[in-house]
């Protein structure tokens, strides 16, 4: 505390510039000239009586009134700060409190990750290698049943937001996942055959037919689709709601700025591993005998190992909010009353903040979605074993684990050196040039036959790994660049808006992007026979969502700045507006806020 060192009995004025600004500013000039104060010299003062006197001996100020000693109204925090304050422990030029928070966050990333790429790469390899169905079933999958179970958890998630604690609700909505998944490896798949309509689903398959498969294939193979959206439901609620959520609640933007990149590292490192994980359990099905059903044993330990890190999770989370202190908000900003879920969906669309992170959201989604239905559908041609199929994916989730890291180790030099508007244009930059090639291929990929066959590959094969390629390095992109800014756009907002618009963006908007590009993707199969007739159109699409896409960026990068802006100036204002404490004279320290009321100005304890 700088510029008033309160001792029993005794009053300091040192002389710095805060100070000499304070009495040169005196609101009572004659005031100021009976105290003999001045701004180049404080001479320390003790109390003795009614007078004050210096510690050299000299008389001041006698029978100046000062009947009522009990604490002294020096001046304004304004000279807060400083010489009582100890620097806090740092650990590598870190703070200590800042590594209390970082480091939790990096292992929860870290397992949630590590859980969302099993199950990722798992729900791929049920729906489109299981009997009766393809990759076709995926379009039909989003629109239908995975879009109405993230409305219906949005819904569900908004009022549990209005009579639930923080806490209360991160731990409501995580169990169900985890009691879910180790349901499924131990119960629901070992027994699928007695409970799934297969026969039902054949005879409408001859009635109806095979242009209704994919509608069919959901009801055919439900269970498999409830755990394909339950593990999308992971990606949209645990990562973006939860996590996010949970971070953004802890983390100051500045705090954000250095560390939200980085809390990627540990979760790539776990996509590595988890695709490693996925590759052993894919080849260790090939080692066993006859008649047994590996994928059944591959599945028992995967979904042991999500149950596990999915604990391990809650674990993490309870020590956060046992051990580290929030850091404190703005305490200007409004607050809004419980509002039901139609009134959020329209405070929601009220805001121009919202629309624009909704559309970098839904953008995404559809521009990820047309590409990579398509890819699927010859990944299958190319490896149609479960076995080869998930095999394959997991070598897909280590490349973009280590193509994630590398650009996590450059993303915090682009935030500092470009800023937040740059680093959110260039996911959807990466994303159209590598979705252009990949399209260029699908289109003149029997012209290139000859040439490609020279390499030992065919077309299909080639458009396999191109389309491997557009996945990986727009998947990159995305948790290194795109993510931290989406969550960072989150911090200036108030709780109110932050919670329930981080709802409906990440539950909501996110399978909305991915049905809408599955709804463009059917209109486009019904009118041209074909996906692959439709390509040439796919790649316009494209071009027209990613334009909307940065120009969203674009505004959104502009009201960003100014919110934090904001919010800078509101700290500022309250941080001058604390009082230092003084001291009584039983040696106590009391604040004047609490007695500046009952204080005339003109008494000379105002001084």
């Amino acid at each position: 505390m700088e510029g008033v060192i309160p001792t029993k009995g005794l009053l300091s004025l040192p002389s710095n510039p805060q100070t000499k600004i304070f009495f040169n500013k005196f609101p009572n000039q004659s005031l100021r000239q009976r105290l003999n104060l001045s701004s180049n010299s404080f001479k320390p003062i003790s109390l003795n009586g009614s007078s004050l006197t210096n510690l050299d001996g000299s008389k001041k100020f006698q029978n100046f009134g000062l009947q009522n000693p009990r604490f002294y109204n020096i001046c304004k925090a304004s000279a807060v700060s400083g010489d009582l304050e100890a620097d806090p422990p740092k650990i590598l030029g870190i703070e200590v409190l800042t590594l209390k928070k970082i480091v939790p966050l990096g292992l929860m990333f870290f397992c949630i990750l590590f859980n969302y790429t099993i199950l990722r790469d798992t729900k791929d390899v049920l729906v489109v290698t299981a009997k009766g169905s393809s990759a076709e079933i995926i379009p039909f999958l989003k629109t239908w049943v995975n879009l109405p179970m993230a409305i219906g958890f949005m819904v569900l998630y908004t009022k549990l937001s209005n009579v639930l604690s923080k806490k209360a609700l991160f731990y409501t909505v995580i169990l169900p996942f985890i009691a879910f998944f180790g349901a499924f490896g131990f119960v629901l798949y070992p027994l699928s055959n007695y409970f799934h309509p297969t026969a039902l689903a054949d005879k409408l398959l001859d009635v109806l037919g095979p242009r209704f498969l994919g509608p069919l294939a959901i009801m055919r193979i439900w269970s498999f689709c409830l755990f394909y959206v339950m593990a999308e439901l992971w990606g949209s609620v645990v990562v973006s709601v939860l996590f996010w959520g949970f971070a953004n609640q802890i983390t100051t933007v500045e705090e954000a700025k250095k560390f939200y990149p980085l809390f990627g590292l540990g979760a790539n490192v776990a996509l590595i591993f988890s695709g490693r994980t996925v590759k052993y359990f894919s080849n260790m099905r090939k080692h066993l005998g006859p008649g047994v059903d590996g994928w059944a044993i591959s599945l028992k330990y995967m979904m042991s190992i999500v149950v596990v890190m999915g604990l391990a999770i809650c674990g993490l989370y309870w020590w956060v909010n046992t051990y580290v202190p929030l850091p404190t908000r703005s305490k200007k900003k409004k607050e809004k009353p419980n509002m039901t879920t139609m009134e959020s969906l329209k405070f929601l669309a009220s805001s121009p903040y919202i629309r624009d992170l909704a559309t970098l959201v839904v953008a995404y989604g559809i521009s990820i979605n047309l590409v990579e239905v398509t890819w699927k559908s010859k990944l299958k041609a190319q490896f149609p074993s479960p076995n080869e199929y998930s095999s394959f994916m997991g070598d897909f989730s280590t490349a973009t684990g280590i193509a994630t890291f590398t650009m996590m180790l450059l993303s915090q030099w682009i935030f500092n050196k470009y800023g937040w508007g740059v680093a959110a244009k260039i996911t959807p930059t990466v994303l159209l040039l590598t979705g252009v090639g990949f399209f260029s291929l699908i289109l003149f990929g029997d012209p290139l036959a000859p040439g490609l066959m020279k390499f030992g590959i065919t077309p299909l094969l080639a458009a396999v790994y191109v389309g491997a390629m557009q996945n990986i390095f727009s998947k990159s992109a995305k948790y290194s660049l795109f993510d931290p800014c989406k969550e960072m756009a989150y911090i200036p907002l108030d709780e109110d808006t932050k919670v329930k618009g981080k709802a409906a963006i990440d539950v909501v908007c996110n399978p909305l992007g991915k049905s809408g590009g599955a709804l463009i993707q059917q209109f486009m199969i019904l009118t041209f026979g074909s996906l692959a007739n439709s390509t040439p159109y796919l790649g316009g699409v494209l071009l027209v969502i990613v334009g909307a896409w940065l120009g969203a960026a674009r505004s959104l990068d502009k009201q960003f700045t100014a919110l934090r802006q904001e919010e800078e100036l509101e700290k500022e204002m309250e941080r001058a507006a604390v009082k230092i404490p003084v001291v009584s004279t039983n040696g106590s320290l009391e604040s004047d806020s609490n007695t500046s009321s009952s204080t005339e100005t003109s008494s000379p304890r105002n001084v």
